[in-house]
């Protein structure tokens, strides 16, 4: 499998933007990446898929979305595993100074929120490389 599916559907239609629900179904309890899936923390989520002139949907159907599994696997990275490294970084190399445990704790945490920050500065570049389509 390669590509993330869900069932939604469509709520709005734009010429640039067609906007879909999706809703948590049971089998997201049987997927092996729910934990990490922003889609199994709650009931609703709103997809924007870009528009094709040639779609033939209409606002109520039902459609699949879909997204390639390798941009999921860059989204875990972003979300998780780089703001990990950082926090490690920043607490042994702090530690290795020699600062103490409060500096070091605080010092971890903005320097995480400072990546998160720089994440949300981007975030429209990011945007366009996590590109939905409908099947």
């Amino acid at each position: 499998m390669e590509e993330v599916r869900h069932q939604g559907i469509i709520i709005d239609i734009t010429p640039d933007i067609t906007k879909v629900e999706i809703v948590r179904s049971s089998a997201c309890s049987a997927c092996h990446a729910k934990e990490l899936c922003g889609f199994s923390e709650s009931e609703k989520k709103i997809v924007d898929v870009a528009t094709s002139g040639f779609d033939p949907h209409q606002i109520g159907d039902e459609v699949t979305v879909c997204m390639k599994r390798s941009m999921g696997m860059k989204a875990v990275w972003i979300a998780y595993v780089i703001p990990l490294v950082i926090l490690m970084v920043s607490v042994l190399s702090m530690s290795a100074l020699g600062c103490p445990e409060l500096v070091m704790g605080l010092g971890a945490i903005a320097a995480v929120a400072l990546y998160y920050v720089v994440i949300l500065c981007l975030r429209s570049k990011l945007s366009n490389e996590f590109i939905f389509y409908i099947k």
